[in-house]
């Protein structure tokens, strides 16, 4: 048994300190400090009053296994993850090859099974696979977030600009995800509601896109995610950078200030009902080339919530948004079981935060295999200072400590999550 005491909670907003006990990697139990109930613990954290909050759920990340190891993988990836309080993610389909088949999927798992966080996955759609995608909803619809769409810009045959093929895959999913920029977003809101299918809308950049947004959200079944990048930079990062302009190359691209408080502006309103990184690593040297030339893609995980946590300290935004945006809203909307709050019962998934500590965003420390950010040099005030997934610790503020955890229990791996549509 873990026993986490002196920790700051929330209740309904309100900061209590309680003592939590974690048995056979869930939540047990909470007492407060005063309570003279003892319970035998294995393992004793102090939390030293710091503020204990739901592990982050990050919808969106691109870890690049099979296929682009170089930029990352799922141990690089995942260990990136419990560094910035991630303790699940779900993998994108634009791998190499991407995830289209069922036979991909089931490749795919095996490779994720190195992960040291846990982990579940978006299926692909292109513009020959609605049968896979049939397949996989009927067979494993437990086993899938959702099916991603590229409406816009993608690679190989995963762009569908067929309204009719995308009729049909809509009709086909219990659940989609879009990359759709513009007005695109409102053909893939239409689609949804005709099909009657839950629909979550990916990196939302524009202040036009917000407005549709504000329109048309209470009368239909969809969600939005937006990404720390588009609520951080602008198109100005672009230009400041005189070398490297392609590390501020991404897809949609950086906006303007405009659309950037647009994003903010819809937090604020509730329209906006995740952050998700799209952490998408390309190596520097890649990133050296042409703007034209370069891949598009940031990494992110490791600093979206350093970023929200500094915007705490600055009176922007709530520790209460910050977990509904990173945690309750992605396991609600992707119906992720035992996972998204600190409830008896649930997933001793936990993230210890301490509010008062500053560090600069350093490349050289980052746990990403490509070794760098766009907020490198950046002085951030609030981080994570202990990452626990299922009552394991696998980050102690410094370290990422899994190689010890694995050596000693073989087991402890990250583990496959499930979905309940």
């Amino acid at each position: 048994m873990l026993l986490i005491k002196n920790a700051r909670l929330l209740e309904n907003g309100t900061p209590v300190t309680r003592h939590i006990y974690v048995a056979n990697g869930k939540i047990k139990k909470f007492l407060r400090p005063s309570d003279k109930k003892s319970v035998n613990a294995d393992k004793v954290i102090d939390a030293k009053n710091n503020y204990v909050l739901p592990g982050l759920i990050d919808a969106h990340v691109h870890f690049r296994e099979p296929g682009m190891v170089h930029k990352e993988d799922f141990l690089s990836g995942s260990k990136a993850a419990a560094a910035g309080g991630v303790t699940t993610f779900i993998e994108m389909p634009n791998t190499k090859p991407p995830t289209l088949t069922v036979k991909e999927l089931h490749e795919k798992r095996m490779l994720a099974k190195k992960s040291i966080v846990d982990y579940g996955f978006h299926f692909g759609s292109s513009t020959d696979n609605l049968s896979e995608i049939k397949k996989v909803w009927q067979n494993e619809h437990n086993r899938i977030a959702s099916t991603k769409v590229f409406m816009n810009i993608s690679t190989g045959k995963m762009l569908i600009e067929d309204d009719v093929l995308l009729k049909k895959i809509f009709s086909a999913s219990k659940m989609i995800t879009v990359h759709a920029e513009g007005k695109k977003i409102e053909k893939a809101v239409e689609m949804s509601n005709c099909a009657n299918r839950k629909l979550h809308l990916l990196h939302i950049s524009l202040a036009s896109e917000m407005d549709f947004i504000k329109k048309t959200k209470k009368a239909s079944k969809y969600t939005v995610e937006v990404t720390p990048h588009h609520l951080f930079l602008t198109e100005r990062f672009v230009k400041d950078r005189k070398n490297l302009k392609a590390i501020g190359k991404m897809f949609p691209s950086l906006k303007t200030q405009k659309d950037r408080m647009a994003l903010w502006n819809g937090i604020y309103k509730g329209f906006v009902d995740t952050i998700g990184t799209d952490h998408a690593p390309h190596t520097i040297e890649e990133k050296s080339v042409d703007f034209d030339k370069a891949p598009g893609g940031v990494p992110g995980i490791e600093t979206m919530l350093p970023l929200l946590l500094d915007q705490v300290n600055k009176c922007n935004l709530t520790l209460t948004q910050t977990v509904n945006l990173t945690s309750t809203n992605p396991a609600k909307i992707f119906g992720i079981k035992n996972k998204g709050s600190m409830s008896v019962g649930h997933d001793a998934d936990l993230v210890i935060v301490d509010l008062k500590k500053t560090k600069k965003v350093k490349n050289e420390e980052l746990f990403t295999k490509c070794k760098w950010s766009p907020f490198d040099g950046l002085s951030l005030k609030g981080w994570p200072i202990t990452t626990i997934v299922r009552g394991n610790v696998v980050f102690d503020g410094e370290n990422v400590i899994c190689d010890k955890l694995i050596s000693k229990n073989k087991n402890h791996r990250g583990g496959e999550i499930e979905f309940n549509h």
